[in-house]
């Protein structure tokens, strides 16, 4: 069988469009542990929130310390109408303080009191860099909140892409900080960004930013541009690859852990995505990321580098070349249950990969007898991908490897999952021990005392009750195969119905019968 085939008959449960349901569920639950190291939104905080040293000011100006509510709102409208810039620029700042509050801002006592539309108009008032400044500022706020639709919908989305080549820095990168929230709210609106050109702009800050705080927002908004089901198109999107592979090599940590998750987001899907991500040589890179002692940094990093294993052979091979057991023992050990999730997710698919891979595997040292632990006293979550990595190398793997598992100890904790909730989850383990019978059948050898001391017999006879058909059809096939009782069947002890008997009678012998004439 080739290795293209085999990887739709054993990869993440047999059926590739299943592989990739099971990633999108992977992405979900990660994206959620990233939430106390970035949200998909962030809001620029008002001065008296942050250091004074990260107060953006323009032209070398402190910027007014008076204190607004929405008290001021009317008054503040009246402003932003005014002839004089000066009371214009005022007015505006005076609205985006009242949106920078750090918790429940008032945007929809703003958005009633019609100052939007002005607002938006303001970032093509050219004489005006301030006003262009707190304009994007205020636009940004609001687009952190759950009203982002509106800044779309009044056409803020052109304007703000043009400023990304502004000559002031502070603007552009005010821009790209509103263009990321507004990408980061969903995915119709970030394509909107990019079917007019959002990337070209937004990259140019990145490969030549203004400041360290200008790469660090621009990337994580470039991360949201990549971001979303459905994905972006590759054509589109491919620019940015060889940019977000660059960034990796960064010394500022903030900005590797935004161009990494961008990278998870790219290679999640079909194989040319991978191979876009492969072509830049930065495998090897990733893996040694592997090393941080920061999850924040882990966490994208395995992912993507477990999308890539989804792919083909050779791009699977990719990350086996890159060392990558080096690494697995200490993340199958990690404090964090996502990442040992998602190491035995990744280590799943390479054990969905050929026979030499999967030796490649088998011979990494400690790295099975980890997994096998993580499927033995693991969470609920991480036991469920650690039993596919062991269900994959017995499906596709050889007698040797099998033997090899089983002296880990691999069948008492697959017989475990007989009997758990998860319909998924027990149609994988009696997967397993199919083919360990398989495997021994072939060999010579009968495991079934094996599994029976596991009391694996007594639960897949349980499962002939079983309410999904699936796993009833499986374990009584396995039953049938492998621990069907022997019956020696004798001819003389036949069922008899004697001669005028509507009844049969057993354990008759049967002797030649004479008749009289």
């Amino acid at each position: 069988m080739s290795g293209v085939c085999r990887k739709k008959e054993f990869k993440k449960g047999l059926d590739e469009c299943e592989s990739r349901r099971r990633r999108g569920e992977n992405s979900v639950s990660l994206r959620k542990a990233k939430r106390e190291e970035g949200l998909a939104k962030r809001r620029n905080l008002t001065e008296s929130n942050i250091p004074e040293t990260e107060v953006p000011c323009m032209n070398g100006e402190s910027p007014s310390k008076k204190t607004y509510t929405v008290k001021d709102l009317s008054s503040l409208r009246l402003g932003l109408q005014s002839s004089d810039i000066s009371i214009v620029v005022e007015s505006t700042r005076g609205i985006r303080k009242i949106l920078s509050v750090e918790s429940n801002p008032p945007v929809e006592d703003v958005l009633a009191a019609n100052v939007l539309p002005m607002l938006i108009s303001f970032l093509g008032r050219e004489e005006s860099n301030e006003l262009q400044f707190e304009a994007a500022w205020a636009l940004t706020n609001i687009a952190s909140t759950d009203r982002t639709n509106v800044v779309v919908e009044n056409g803020a989305i052109p304007p703000l892409i043009q400023l990304l080549t502004h000559k002031n820095a502070e603007i552009r990168e005010q821009c790209a900080w509103c263009l990321g929230n507004i990408a980061g709210d969903c995915f119709g609106f970030r394509d909107i960004i990019l079917q007019n050109n959002g990337l070209q702009g937004l990259l140019l800050n990145i490969c030549e930013p203004a400041s360290i705080s200008m790469l660090r927002n621009a990337t994580w908004a470039l991360s949201n541009f990549c971001r979303g089901k459905p994905q972006p198109a590759l054509e589109i999107v491919q620019p940015a690859i060889p940019v977000l592979a660059q960034l990796l090599l960064n010394t500022d940590q903030e900005t590797v852990i935004d161009a990494c998750w961008a990278l998870s987001y790219l290679s999640d899907g079909e194989d040319d995505r991978i191979q876009a991500v492969v072509n830049t040589g930065i495998v090897r890179h990733l893996t040694t990321l592997l090393a941080s002692s920061s999850s924040a940094i882990v966490t994208p990093t395995l992912r993507t580098l477990g999308n890539i294993v989804t792919g083909n052979d050779v791009q699977t091979q990719s990350v086996i070349d890159a060392d990558i057991w080096e690494h697995s023992i200490n993340l199958l050990h990690h404090n964090k249950k996502a990442i040992r999730k998602e190491t035995c997710w990744m280590l799943s698919n390479i054990a969905a990969g050929t026979k030499p891979q999967i030796n490649a595997l088998m011979n990494a040292p400690g790295v099975i007898p980890a997994a096998i632990q993580q499927l033995t006293s693991g969470e609920w979550e991480v036991r469920k991908e650690a039993c596919w990595i062991i269900s994959n190398i017995t499906t596709g793997g050889t007698f040797p490897h099998v033997q090899q598992l089983i002296d880990y100890g691999c069948v008492k904790p697959v017989c475990d999952l007989l009997d758990v909730s998860d319909s998924k989850v027990i149609i994988v383990a009696l997967d397993a021990i199919e083919a360990i019978m398989n495997k021994g059948a072939q060999n010579g050898v009968n495991f079934s005392v094996m599994i029976d001391e596991a009391d694996g017999i007594e639960k897949i006879e349980k499962l002939q009750e079983h309410e999904n058909s699936e796993v009833y059809e499986k374990a009584v096939s396995i039953l049938e195969e492998f621990f069907a009782a022997e019956e020696d069947e004798d001819e003389n002890f036949a069922p008899q119905a004697p001669e005028n008997s509507t009844s049969f009678t057993f354990g008759v012998s049967q002797q030649p019968q004479t008749f009289a004439f």
